[in-house]
């Protein structure tokens, strides 16, 4: 299989690669991606998660997941570095960090979703992307 993008994390022990390019791309500016980042907003490629191979590291792969729910968010046990989040219960609904691809990973932000929940401390640009008040439908 033809590796679209490949990517890991910051000290190097986890390494991965999509076997098709990521669907679309957003931020998410929930206050849980927040406090999780430390930023205003979290970027972040849809892929089907059936396409994310593991080429190292799956043993220093850790999840959290909120006790209200939500999607695992996954990150190296080594060095922090957020990874991708997933749908415990469909593992193909996963979303990957823009910043843990290596180089572009084809694909552009196209929204915004819980703007309602942005931060005060950091404006949203006037981008033209579309925005929404709560989340963004995964279909």
């Amino acid at each position: 299989m033809t590796a679209h993008a490949s990517g890991g994390c910051l000290c190097g022990r986890v390494r991965f690669e999509l076997t098709k390019p990521p669907v679309a791309a957003g931020y998410c500016h929930c206050t849980r991606c927040q406090r999780r980042t430390g930023t205003a907003s979290s970027a972040q490629a849809r892929i089907d998660g059936n396409t994310l191979r593991l080429l190292q590291g799956a043993d220093v792969v850790k999840a959290w997941r909120h006790p209200d729910g939500g999607f695992e968010k996954c990150f190296c046990g080594e060095c922090g570095a957020h990874l991708f989040s997933r749908n415990p219960d469909d593992p193909t609904e996963m979303s990957v960090r823009l910043g843990a691809f290596d180089g572009d990973p084809g694909v552009r932000p196209s929204w915004r979703a819980f703007v309602a929940y942005a931060a005060t401390w950091e404006p949203i640009p006037d981008d033209a992307l579309e925005r929404f008040a709560e989340g963004k439908s995964r279909h």
